[in-house]
């Protein structure tokens, strides 16, 4: 998914971390109002004080709950659907798929094609956008990449990447939109196309303006800035290699603080507090970057730096599991209705 080093003993010089290639719980509404600080700036700054929200309110009763076998068995198809990358009939099926289950949510789903220019030649892409109708107009978008990275001499099937943050990424869409009750924003959950790059390393074939990596992420922002909608997009939450059976997600060095703070806030009154850490966790760059530097908060929910199959063949099914998915996905379900708390009672 991400974008760290091919190999994570080869950090680059130049960034700690920069990538070199790239029981039950249900939703919670509403909770209290969050007293929290002005969020910190787009570049994810992290000046502030960390937020304290209230305790998780208990479980509603008749509300839909995330399943992990559920997430498994979207990350089972993708894995023997075989190699993914942007352009591809395989990816061309796996889009099809993941459309096919957010429709049977009813949702409405709608996907936006383009041309993308990259080192290999120009690729068409598409970006994948269902949406769940809230109160207001107001957008909180949820998010992960569906391509995996091309290799021409190797079969690989990124089970962790994207294949996790994709199968969490649906079931959330199952969770959210069988709640019965509409959210306070509305919520859109986007599968962008074109994360990976498609040279070996993150950076070896970008150039100032046109970087071989974020294609799908950087068209959405560009096509949100020429439709007028970008204001309408609140905040961002990117979810990207969460499903290692070993889980251990850092902090992310470029996400929007307060953002962070109630995510992790939120895992630790759930009992996660061993898996959502507080240490720095760098990436470099992600699907959130451009949102970041259009000024949208975002968070990247990633483990890069201690997954050792990043990038390589043994990004398989057997690195995945059904609790590290279920763990993050009832985190983000809780954390929702104190992000928009936080957004409401934030000035624009």
């Amino acid at each position: 998914m991400p974008k760290a080093i091919d190999n994570l003993n080869n950090l680059k010089k130049n960034s700690v971390t920069r990538r070199l290639g790239h029981t039950t719980l249900c939703l919670l509404w509403p909770l209290f109002l969050i007293a929290c600080p002005r969020s910190a700036p787009p570049d994810g700054g992290n000046v502030g004080v960390s937020t304290q929200p209230a305790k998780v309110s208990p479980v509603v009763p008749g509300a839909v709950a995330f399943n992990g076998e559920r997430a498994m068995a979207h990350v089972r198809k993708q894995v023997d659907i075989g190699p993914r990358p942007p352009g591809s009939p395989e990816l061309a099926k796996t889009r099809e798929y993941i459309v096919n289950e957010l429709k049977s949510y009813g949702l409405t789903v709608s996907t936006f094609e383009f041309a993308a220019s990259t080192p290999v030649g120009e690729k068409k892409m598409v970006n994948i956008t269902a949406e769940i109708p809230g109160e207001s107009n107001d957008v909180v978008i949820l998010s992960s990449h569906y391509d995996t990275k091309f290799y021409k001499d190797m079969h690989f099937v990124g089970a962790n990447d994207p294949g996790a943050s994709v199968g969490t990424l649906i079931e959330l869409g199952r969770v959210l939109s069988g709640n019965g009750q509409k959210p306070k924003f509305t919520l859109w959950l986007v599968f962008f196309d074109g994360e990976e790059s498609f040279c070996e390393g993150w950076d070896e074939c970008g150039k100032p303006g046109a970087p071989d990596n974020t294609y799908g992420s950087r068209n959405y922002v560009s096509e949100l800035k020429s439709k007028n909608q970008l204001d309408r997009v609140r905040a961002l939450i990117l979810l990207d290699m969460m499903g290692y059976s070993n889980l251990e997600l850092g902090r992310d060095t470029m996400s929007t603080k307060w953002l962070q703070d109630i995510i992790w806030q939120t895992a630790r009154e759930l009992g996660h507090g061993s898996v959502f850490v507080d240490r720095p966790e760098g990436v470099g760059g992600d699907d959130h970057e451009p949102f970041l530097r259009a000024g949208v908060d975002a968070v990247d929910i990633i483990q890069l730096n201690s997954y050792r199959y990043w990038h390589t063949p043994e990004d398989t099914i057997d690195k995945v599991s059904a609790r590290s998915m279920k763990t993050v996905g009832d985190v983000v379900v809780a954390s929702l209705p104190r992000v928009e708390q936080r957004l409401s009672s934030k000035s624009r």
